[in-house]
């Protein structure tokens, strides 16, 4: 009997599942805010500490949101602070409660902390509003509750939670508390956070449709290729089982040099397609600025979003970013290989897979390249590479014209695999112009020669 598996009504489940837990946690969630505040004004409560509130239980939970409060070993505190992030995302008229007066001065109460949105017109906690609902008054209490930010605490270690920095000699407490995209997705939809391109985030998810065998190299440049799979194969063992760790530096970076349209690209994605892991290309020319700071700042948002994640970045045209650095002759060249240095340290301790795709080896700056583990030259296909990107590269829908010898083409036109699918291109458009599906020989030699003007050549 063949089983099938509805993606859409097990993604519907996933929802209602996180949905249930969710509310369970919100009504429990309010109950601990009402409790502070009775307790904080002195009135009348059945608690005598927040901490006496009952706690949902989660043992046979299995929602998403059970799954990392488990696997994390959260307790109170930490899923307190995960309610009070998450609820001007899902239910934010909970946090109302903040806006009360303090008639003394006619204005919010201090210790509530929280902030107003430029659109959102409800209470946006800070660091200050975690403090109050976990410690109240109690001094103790307010000290531990700093640990819970500290960089080292999964919340803050594994982007579940972030404590935005305040500004300038402000106390570290006044920044904003949010959830993470990453974990918001896992809460409620129990779905993976795929992030759009946007300013913030200059990368693009890369896709493919095809498979390994679609892609023609030599065979020693798939060998290097294939190391690299072995790698994210077995860096568990490696790093952990083996405890390599100590002196093996974690994640792995790669090189991929050689002329445009040799299979780069494709290698990349066909990796992540394989190991199932997302790849993102880097958009260099929203990453480098000539802003002192901005390129930084910039990198920084790319690799705080990837850390922890699996990802593999891809960066092409990478000598753009990691060129060689110049003599320091100014402040700009002092700045642009300060640049290179942060860059270095970030690519250094990136824990997943980093490929830099670059035209020419030789622009890359030597303190990048030593600390490469693999440095792949994707050549121009050969004579025998080009006969098979040839004949695997036409639609079984298309006719080719008894004229058409791709063993003589490929021997003749030193093109690469790129450029072979323009002229492929081409020779599709020309066909369907003449009202058929009959690719003839004339159409591949005007395919070419137009990719022989596009490098300044004729034929």
């Amino acid at each position: 009997m063949d089983v099938k598996i509805d993606k859409r009504g097990m993604a519907m489940n996933a929802i209602a599942s996180n949905a249930d837990t969710i509310s369970r946690e919100l009504n429990w969630f309010a109950q601990v805010l009402n409790t502070r505040f009775k307790l904080y004004f002195e009135k009348e409560c059945e608690f005598e500490s927040i901490y006496d509130v009952p706690v949902p239980g989660l043992n046979d939970n299995d929602s998403t949101y059970a799954r990392v409060i488990k696997h994390y070993q959260f307790g109170t505190e930490e899923r307190l602070l995960v309610m009070l992030a998450l609820a001007p995302y899902v239910y934010p008229s909970l946090l109302d409660i903040f806006f009360v007066k303090n008639t003394t001065y006619n204005r919010g109460y201090t210790e509530f902390g929280g902030l107003r949105g430029d659109h959102h017109s409800g209470f946006l906690p800070t660091g200050e509003t975690a403090a109050f609902v976990l410690s109240g008054n109690d001094l103790t209490r307010r000290f531990l509750v700093l640990k819970l930010f500290s960089p080292d605490h999964p919340l803050i270690k594994f982007n579940i939670l972030r404590l935005d920095a305040p500004r300038s000699n402000e106390p570290k407490l006044s920044g904003a508390l949010t959830i993470s995209d990453e974990y918001q997705s896992y809460f409620t939809t129990g779905q993976q956070y795929k992030p759009d391109y946007s300013t913030k985030f200059p990368a693009k998810l890369l896709t493919t449709k095809l498979e390994w065998d679609d892609l023609v190299l030599e065979d020693y440049v798939m060998e290097e290729v294939m190391e690299i799979q072995s790698w994210i194969d077995h860096s568990d063992t490696i790093m952990n089982k083996w405890e390599l760790g100590k002196t093996i530096k974690p994640g792995y970076r790669t090189l991929f040099y050689g002329p445009p349209g040799t299979g780069k690209t494709l290698t990349a994605s066909l990796l992540g397609k394989t190991m199932e892991l997302d790849v993102y290309r880097v958009d260099l020319s929203q990453v480098v600025s000539k802003y002192i700071g901005e390129t930084e700042k910039n990198m920084a948002n790319i690799f705080d979003q990837a850390e922890n994640k699996n990802w593999i970045l891809f960066f092409d045209e990478a000598d753009a970013l990691f060129g060689k650095r110049t003599a320091t002759n100014d402040s700009k060249d002092r700045h642009a290989n300060q640049e290179v240095a942060y860059l270095l340290q970030r690519v250094e301790d990136f824990p997943g897979l980093v490929i830099l795709a670059t035209n020419m080896k030789s622009n890359i700056d030597e303190a990048f390249a030593r600390r490469f583990q693999s440095m792949i030259h994707f050549p121009v296909p050969g004579p025998e590479q080009r006969l098979a990107i040839w004949k695997n590269s036409f639609s079984k829908h298309v006719k080719l014209d008894e004229s058409i010898d791709f063993e003589e083409i490929a021997n003749e036109y030193p093109l690469s695999g790129g450029a072979i699918i323009n002229v492929l291109r081409y020779c599709s458009i020309s066909a369907l112009n003449r009202g058929g599906n009959t690719i003839i020989k004339e159409d591949i030699i005007n395919g070419i020669s137009k990719e022989y003007v596009k490098e300044g050549k004729t034929l």
